[in-house]
């Protein structure tokens, strides 16, 4: 991602962040300049509230923020947070202001009169500005004012309530590279494509807006095109292979038809990323070339089989084509892939079996694989997953920060903007992940039409999150090595055939905070610890005779042993003579009381027939 040594100013509105960097840059000494006191005082007064004024917060990673409290400036301070002087003349060379309650930012600012800041908005300095961030400022008309800023080449107004057309001015800034429009509710690009085409630009983010119709003509130069969330209609234009690099092309979510154009996947193009997903396409998926990282085509209508060639894409490292219909056996190739992570097969037309006697199944690098709702079959052997991929089968060393797949310090090498998402089933719901941390890992084998034997290799896998193998035909008894997936969040075995009991030491999975075992065959008593106990019943319903806690079933007799089937089909004919005697017990207090009233009533009004009946 680009970078520069000149200076950086960042300003926002609703949360106003001013942010400047210089040289030699000091915190001075008690007593500051007199004029640059006053002149802070002023901007000071310029804030309408500082409710937004938080110092020592955590932040979202939970370290330490520390933003500037200006609440604090007066003209006796013997210190300014947020502001740094020039160690030489006193000067203010850096306002640090993150996140200040500033609702407009006028041209007569205070802050244009600091004349060292290197930068200003409109007057003296504007053409040293650079940086201009104006996000979530719920600002309503594009800014005009940068029309004078002749060396900006940063701009970020998204997520805003700004309508209409993207002005033409911005097509007219000289330096300008880097243009952040999204969340807005633009609609067209202002200009004749003569303008257009002489602009500057290089990475362009119009996702998540009200475009509409074919898609616009864009700067020649962009390499980093972003226009996923709108409404644009027609084929995908053949204006992005007539360039001389395109890193990213990310048009999901849009109403795009027809074939992908082959011209994409050209290695001379030398594109990273190629989101299509959520659009209306069909046809094959061409013949892609080198140097791809991310493909994602899913939910389209693109059929024919996974193109080959994608085993010369030796950087691959994210595959998504679920929700289409693809017709294909299982692509054991993609194990030449030695940086592919996540494989998503999801609901196509994939069949056959999975495994192989003369293909030993190794992925280098994986650490997500989908091929739900397929019609794969077969049985896997039991070290079928022997050989799986590092991200696996190594257990974590200790707790560190996430990274996300995408982010610019993640060892995922794709442009920025380009976060991978994807649908996963997680606890029983489909979730989508739009930011994938870097240490998740799945394997979803449900809905297809798998037999046989859990392989007990499956234990190995021991950095494993989520384990989905659900609505198929396993037989045999659930692996008690799946008590080695310590790390194991979700695990999911329902609608198949297991029997048996459920291994008691599955009890230590301490992380386990979803377990679906129900309609298989089930015996036994359910191991009891907090993870498991604490489920719905239905995660165990549907089983021939389970007992224990979350099911009413005890697996206790009368004098506390626990129960198996053998002995409760024993003791049934005991429990019928008991059902027999609590039956006469319950019928004796009524009779007994009803014969009384007979009694008394004839002795009452017939005593002669009374005294005859019983002889008295």
């Amino acid at each position: 991602m680009m970078k520069s040594n000149l200076a950086v100013f960042f300003i926002t509105c609703f949360f106003c962040c001013v942010f400047v960097t210089s040289d030699s840059v000091y915190t001075l000494p008690f007593p500051f300049p007199r004029d640059q006191v006053e002149i802070l005082l002023e901007l000071k007064n310029e804030f309408p509230s500082f409710n937004c004024d938080l110092t020592w917060k955590l932040d979202y990673f939970g370290r330490m923020d520390t933003r500037a409290n200006i609440s604090s400036w007066t003209k006796d301070s013997n210190s300014f947070s947020g502001v740094s002087f020039d160690s030489e003349t006193g000067v203010v060379k850096e306002l640090s202001l993150g996140r200040q309650c500033l609702t407009s930012l006028k041209a007569n600012s205070s802050l244009f009169r600091f004349q060292h800041l290197s930068v200003s908005v409109v007057g003296t300095g504007s053409e040293n500005l650079t940086h201009l961030d104006l996000s979530s400022c719920n600002i309503t008309e594009f800014p005009m004012f940068i029309k004078d800023l002749q060396r900006l080449w940063w701009l970020d107004i998204s997520n805003n309530r700004i309508k209409g057309k993207v002005s033409e001015l911005l097509w007219t800034l000289p330096s300008m590279l880097h243009v952040n429009l999204s969340r807005n509710s633009f609609d067209s690009l202002e200009g004749t494509s003569k303008i257009i085409l002489n602009s500057s630009i290089s990475e362009l983010d119009l996702s998540s807006n009200a475009f509409k119709g074919s898609f616009p003509i864009i700067p020649p130069y962009v390499n980093i095109m972003a226009a996923s969330n709108n409404y644009f209609t027609g084929g995908i234009p053949l204006i992005f292979c007539k360039r001389y690099r395109l890193s990213l092309l990310d048009l999901a979510n849009n109403n795009f038809s027809g074939s992908i154009p082959r011209c994409l996947t050209n290695v001379s193009l030398g594109l990273e990323a190629l989101k299509l997903s959520n659009n209306s396409l069909t046809g094959r998926l061409p013949d892609i070339e080198d140097r791809l990282v991310l493909l994602d085509v899913g939910h389209n209508q693109i059929s024919g089989k996974l193109p080959r060639s994608l085993v010369n894409c030796t950087t691959l490292k994210f595959l998504n084509v679920e929700g289409n219909h693809i017709n294909d056996t299982f692509p054991f190739w993609l194990k030449a892939l030695t940086r592919l992570e996540i494989i998503v097969l999801r609901s196509n037309r994939f069949h056959g079996p999975i495994s192989s006697p003369e293909i030993s199944l190794s992925f280098t690098a994986l650490r997500i694989i989908d091929i739900s709702r397929n019609s794969f079959n077969g049985s896997l052997p039991q070290d079928y997953f022997a050989n799986w991929s590092a991200p696996l089968v190594n257990t974590p060393q200790g707790y560190r920060w996430p990274e996300y797949t995408g982010d610019e310090h993640s060892k995922y090498e794709t442009p920025l903007w380009s976060y991978p998402s994807i649908h996963l089933r997680i606890k029983g719901r489909s979730i989508e992940l739009g930011k994938i941390p870097d240490t998740y890992t799945s394997i979803d084998f449900s809905g297809n039409s798998f037999e046989g034997q859990i392989p007990e290799s499956i234990g190995d896998l021991k950095s494993l999150i989520v384990l989905d193998l659900s609505n198929n035909s396993f037989t045999g008894r659930i692996p008690s090595s799946l008590a080695k997936l310590k790390q194991l969040e979700s695990l999911d075995l329902s609608q198949n055939r297991i029997s048996g009991n459920i291994p008691q030491e599955l009890r230590e999975l301490t992380f386990l905070g979803y377990v679906n075992m129900s309609h298989n065959r089930l015996t036994g008593q359910i191991p009891q610890s907090t993870q498991i106990g604490g489920q719905p019943k239905s995660s165990f319903e549907g089983n021939i005779n389970l007992c224990g806690l979350p099911l009413q079933e005890s697996c206790l007799k009368g004098n506390g042993v626990p129960s198996t089937p053998q002995t409760q089909e024993q003791e049934l004919p005991k429990q019928e003579h008991a059902l027999n005697w609590k039956a006469a017990a319950i019928g004796y207090g009524p009779g007994v009381l009803f014969g009384l009233g007979i009694g008394q009533a004839f002795a009452q009004y017939k005593p002669v027939l009374f005294y005859k009946l019983f002889r008295l």
